[in-house]
């Protein structure tokens, strides 16, 4: 492991939980694509599995933050115990509705509380930011390798739940991805001393971290870019199966996971001069444009392997564009509310991957799943066309002063965006 990745876990605790919050994080990965791969085979209808898809990420999209400003309030295991207790109860639900083949409406209901899962990348990073505030450099890293973890939660978890779901039987999937959740959100909340302390209830002003301008622009952009990531999931399955391959859907998801793992990796190496919301801009429009041969490789060839290492290339602007998101969070949101403001561009990428999976599961459905690649291209043009009309309210404004906590060396201004917010409506 290179030195700064060393450095990052010298502090104790710090290994236990990352490795909870990786547990705690496979049913990002698990799920959605668990709950497609599942439905489909039992009835054969990808339109309702990317339906029911949609349903869970829009549901998780309304209550992950929610779940998120009670942790800001109340602390990680006041809250996220319960939240994931009713999560596991609806999750046994839909697998029981779907094997039973109770009629559709059930599984749309318990597909909708099941989103109350809370949102555990948030969970972890907030503990990141309070062990190393003040240290740029090793949050950067920390924030890097929270990013190659999603990334090898995208690379495991697909292959498991796909995998499984058509070897074993169609509910398996669904249901390991409802056993990590359990094992990690216990294994997270029992280590109580690298838990952010909860804020005092007086400094809970200002509503919502959403009244954020910048936070808006970013959830907004992610919308787009969650779309990306939920329609290329549902298209690939369905591009798999139709080249006689279907199990092979995972190791090509894995593929398209290991590129941005790799670019995530090299990232955390790396400290990079110039505002971050440049470099963000520029990983927006680099995703756009790495759709392009994506849908090429599907139109022309039908091969498994191009796909793949198509998938790959596109793969390696993710993790670069998430850290920097990160790091915009925290210039743009009050720590008060960091993990609710963290929590909200997972909800962004949530309604994106529900709005990208509804989609590309009606024009697999319609048009056969080549064309299905149209969706994550469509998507990434709107992307770097909302991240481009944004980018002034994420510029850095005032005098400048030394980096803020996430964001490398990279100059900031001396009173950031969040602060000037959360005074404007402090009281």
């Amino acid at each position: 492991m290179p030195s700064p990745y060393r450095a990052l876990f010298g502090r104790p605790g710090t290994k236990s939980f990352s490795a909870a919050g990786l547990l705690g994080r496979m049913p990002l990965s698990m799920m959605g694509i668990g709950i497609v791969t599942m439905v489909s085979q039992l009835t054969g209808r990808y339109g309702l599995a990317g339906a029911l898809s949609a349903t869970l990420a829009l549901s998780a999209a309304v209550l992950g933050p929610q779940i998120s400003r009670l942790v800001d309030r109340h602390g990680q295991r006041r809250v996220l115990r319960p939240a994931t207790l009713v999560a596991l109860a609806a999750v046994a639900g839909l697998l029981l509705s779907a094997q039973q083949r109770w009629a559709d409406w059930t599984l749309f209901a318990f597909a909708a509380c099941a989103g109350c899962v809370p949102s555990v990348g948030s969970m972890v990073r907030a503990r990141w930011a309070e062990l190393y505030r003040g240290s740029p450099r090793e949050l950067h890293t920390a924030y890097s390798w929270e990013s190659i973890v999603d990334e090898m939660c995208f690379i495991v978890g697909p292959i498991l739940s796909i995998g499984l779901s058509t070897a074993w039987f169609p509910e398996a999937g669904p249901l390991l991805a409802g056993v990590f959740l359990t094992v990690g959100v216990i294994w997270l909340t029992a280590q109580r001393a690298t838990e952010p302390v909860p804020h005092p209830r007086e400094q809970h002003t200002g509503g919502s971290a959403l009244r954020s301008p910048g936070l808006r622009v970013l959830v907004a952009t992610f919308v787009a870019t969650g779309a990306i990531f939920g329609a290329i999931d549902v298209v690939t399955v369905a591009f798999a199966q139709e080249a006689g391959h279907k199990a092979a859907a995972s190791l090509v998801l894995a593929v398209y996971a290991l590129g941005s793992c790799v670019a995530g990796a090299v990232f955390g190496l790396l400290h990079l001069a110039g505002p971050p919301s440049r470099r963000w801009l520029v990983g927006m429009a680099a995703m756009a444009v790495s759709m392009v041969p994506l849908q090429l490789a599907a139109s022309l060839s039908g091969s498994l392997v191009l796909l793949a290492a198509t998938l790959f290339l596109a793969g390696l602007s993710i993790a670069p564009t998430m850290v920097t998101t990160m790091a915009l969070v925290e210039e743009h949101v009050p720590r008060t509310k960091l993990t609710e403001g963290m929590t909200w561009t997972s909800t962004g990428l949530a309604v994106g991957v529900a709005l990208g999976s509804s989609a590309a599961g009606w024009v697999v459905d319609a048009a056969g799943a080549a064309r299905g690649y149209l969706v994550p291209l469509a998507a990434g043009v709107l992307a770097a066309l909302v991240a481009l009309a944004g980018y002034r309210w994420l510029r850095p404004r005032g005098v400048l002063a030394p980096a803020s906590p996430a964001a490398g060396s990279v100059p900031t201004p001396t009173r950031s965006a969040a602060e000037d917010h959360d005074e404007s409506h402090a009281g």
